[in-house]
């Protein structure tokens, strides 16, 4: 419902004086060329084909193309030598980064019985180089994917894997770059005061991500839960119902029943999350108020938890106490099927080596190891109010946590590990808590991390990410730091 198809732009290249000199070569090249576009299609590209360029003048005409189009980003398959003054121009109209394939049909010449037009039907390499070297001069960014075009046999089939794994993660993070750019993220009150790391200008979103911040009143809240009918409620409970397990009294003195008059008015609460989202055409939503003595702000800020993480779930990532950046953390995880969890640390286990992550409020119940569960809480440390609680664990298996920050200078980056899942016990608070192990030990993980000026929230997803978040951050200009 939420994720965009990247515009992918393709022009295969020759070069025109081949084509009488060598009978055949230009069909077998657009043949081999099509191949390609039917597999990027099978990615999920919506695909905008230049064909064959074999001159200056052809390359000017895919250039305006992709630039009427506006592209995400160009493929340029290079099926034999071509000059790069014929290339050039059909990547500076539209000036996306470019993904130049070099993929050759066989994993070996028979050197012995190669004639001329056989090798030029292969010598997809003698003009990378070339073409390399004007991008870089034009300041055009670009990337290569060298291997194999066919599946083969044997100790040459890791180049077609390896190969067509990159195009198609190149293809995801295009997609993904694509849905953020084209979101609206709720901003519904305020950041919780105070924390410093997570205040967040909105234009520089807008600047740097393109997205669009929707600055919403708790009073668009209010006035979508007062307008919630008998039916709904109803409709809501049975799906709550069917998503969480409900949780008797813990050992925590704030844990509490989950009586029928709390879920009634939780189910409320998130029937009218579904109508602001709906209202509003929100990808994304992030929150926080305060509310005063028991009032309806203060009830309906506290009540949200169930229905944001049921939001969060479908795709439209929640995040809590207004962190906008990491709501964008959480969507980026999404949008590569991840899932995405707010997440923050919570505690370091030096004698089994693991760190403990997880946070209050919303969590995306969609990963989670088994099915979630819903407490009742008598008080949310450090927030006004009262109410339900998710709790659950991550599930076993490769993770990946995603935080954004900001420099000094007021641009975005990215901080990004891998790890992994492990089995365990974690706390019974009415919170999300996954045992997290990474590469290193905790202690050295954690200054690492801390080192990059992190916000203190994060997004926490399954499977290991970092091939595909390093080709979104060379697609969005964002920068990405790896802790290893």
């Amino acid at each position: 419902m939420n994720q965009r198809q990247a515009k992918v732009g393709i022009f295969g290249i020759g070069l025109a004086a081949y084509w009488p000199q060598f009978e055949g070569l230009k069909p077998r090249l657009e043949s081999y060329q099509k191949r390609i576009e039917t597999r990027l299609c099978e990615f999920g590209a919506e695909l905008i084909s230049a064909g064959l360029v074999d001159d200056a003048s052809a390359a000017k005409a895919a250039g305006d193309l992709f630039a009427k189009e506006n592209v995400d980003f160009i493929v340029c398959y290079v099926g034999t030598y071509a000059t790069s003054s014929q290339v050039l121009p059909a990547v500076q109209r539209r000036n996306a980064p470019v993904l130049i394939l070099n993929l050759q049909p066989v994993p070996a010449l028979d050197y012995i019985a190669t004639d001329t037009a056989e090798w030029l039907a292969n010598c997809c390499a003698c003009c990378v180089p070339e073409i390399a070297n004007a991008f870089a001069r034009s300041q055009i960014q670009f990337n290569v994917v060298t291997g194999l075009l066919s599946v083969t046999t044997g100790y040459a089939q890791k180049y077609y894997e390896r190969a067509w794994a990159e195009i198609e993660d190149w293809v995801k993070a295009a997609t993904v770059m694509r849905s953020v750019a084209y979101s609206r993220i709720g901003f519904l009150g305020h950041t919780y005061p105070g924390m410093l790391d997570m205040y967040t200008d909105p234009t520089m979103i807008h600047a740097q991500l393109h997205s669009h911040i929707e600055l919403l009143e708790m009073d668009d809240l209010e006035a979508r839960v007062k307008a919630v009918t008998a039916s709904e409620i109803a409709d809501k409970i049975s799906e709550i119902k069917t998503t969480f397990d409900i949780a008797e009294p813990g050992l925590d003195k704030i844990s509490q029943s989950v009586t029928p008059e709390a879920l009634d008015w939780t189910a409320r609460v998130a029937v009218g999350l579904d109508k602001l989202v709906t209202d509003f055409d929100l990808q994304g939503l992030t929150y926080y108020y305060r509310g005063l003595n028991g009032n309806i702000f203060e009830e309906l800020g506290a009540s949200v938890i169930v229905g944001n993480s049921l939001l969060t779930a479908r795709g439209i990532p929640a995040s809590g106490e207004g962190d906008l950046k990491t709501c964008l953390s959480m969507m980026i995880m999404d949008r590569f099927d991840a899932g995405g969890s707010y997440t923050e640390f919570y505690a370091l286990d030096f004698n089994e080596d693991f760190i403990l992550m997880g946070h209050d409020g919303p969590g995306h119940v969609a990963i989670s190891d088994q099915k979630p569960v819903l407490r009742g809480l008598g008080l949310y440390h450090g927030k006004r109010g009262f109410g339900i609680s998710v709790e659950f664990k991550v599930k076993t298996g490769p993770i990946t946590i995603l935080g954004m920050t900001q420099t000094a200078e007021g641009r975005l980056k990215m901080i990004a590990a891998e790890g992994e899942s492990i089995a365990g016990d974690t706390m019974q608070i009415g919170n999300t808590n996954s045992r997290l192990k990474f590469d290193s030990e905790p202690d050295a993980f954690f200054n690492a991390w801390c080192m990059e000026g992190p916000t203190h929230h994060c997004a926490l997803g399954v499977g290991h990410q970092l091939s595909r978040l390093r080709k979104l951050s060379r697609l969005s200009g964002i920068e990405l730091v790896e802790i290893k």
